[in-house]
């Protein structure tokens, strides 16, 4: 009774942490050939049987770890420094506001007029530390704001080449540099890849780009890259994270440009 306590729970805090509808499917559909070969083994005696559901549970498995393994790998990184709270907490509050959603937009959309390029995060829950970035950058704690945004790209300044954190609403650091993806790295800028490379290790987060060739807006989400999108279809995207809907649903068949 203990074991199937135990293993109910389990299966309810992990089907309770996913809100993405296809990977909910998935894991349901895993967590149902576990189920049908637990009982198979212990209930059955079918030799036969027992081995093709194994040898089934054995390949999902392999194909689960293929496709979540930016999930896996953050979850390991979770468990080694002992931050199980996050694993726990209600990210709720994390999620944009209405208001910051406007403030982005507004911001995006004149830093791309004016072709400065720019790279701003938004973490919606995967409670991003120093320890994730080559470089977390100078510490801010401000207000987000338009005005504050738009300072912080001035071409030839100190953090101009680096991203914005934003946490809860607002700016907590500047200058901050990103791990690269190593996807395309001959199609796309170093901003474009920097924002690829952040949201390949954690989903829960989205990345802003600017391109300074262009003055093309981007927006980078689960490892993949919206481009070239206006200033209403940004604020379309971030509206749906308050819903945590998914976003960076396609990869655009653009051209590169040179310096992202």
């Amino acid at each position: 009774m203990l074991d199937l306590l135990f293993a109910t729970l389990l299966g309810l805090l992990l089907l309770g942490r996913v809100s993405e509808p296809r990977t909910l499917w998935l894991l349901r559909g895993y967590l149902f050939l576990v189920a049908l070969a637990w009982v198979v083994q212990r209930y059955a005696d079918l030799p036969l049987t027992t081995k093709l559901v194994d040898a089934l549970v054995l390949a999902c498995s392999l194909a689960l770890a293929i496709l979540w393994q930016g999930e896996l790998r953050r979850l390991m990184e979770l468990l080694g420094t002992g931050r199980l709270g996050v694993i726990f907490a209600d990210r709720s509050q994390d999620r944009l506001v209405s208001g910051s959603v406007s403030v982005l937009t507004e911001a995006a959309g004149r830093l791309s007029q004016a072709r400065r390029g720019a790279l701003i995060v938004l973490d919606l829950g995967s409670d991003l530390r120093p320890e994730d970035f080559l470089n977390p950058g100078i510490s801010l704690e401000a207000r987000l704001s338009v005005e504050l945004l738009l300072n912080l790209f001035v071409a030839d300044t100190p953090l101009h080449d680096g991203a914005v954190l934003i946490q809860k609403n607002r700016i907590v650091a500047a200058g901050v540099i990103l791990p690269l993806s190593r996807q395309a790295p001959n199609r796309y800028g170093t901003r474009h890849l920097a924002a690829l490379g952040l949201t390949e290790r954690h989903n829960r987060c989205l990345c802003v780009v600017v391109s300074e060739e262009t003055g093309t807006l981007s927006l980078a989400g689960q490892g993949r890259l919206e481009r070239p999108i206006t200033s209403s279809r940004l604020h379309d995207l971030l509206t749906d994270a308050l819903a945590s809907a998914p976003v960076g649903r396609s990869v655009a068949k653009d051209t590169p440009d040179a310096r992202g």
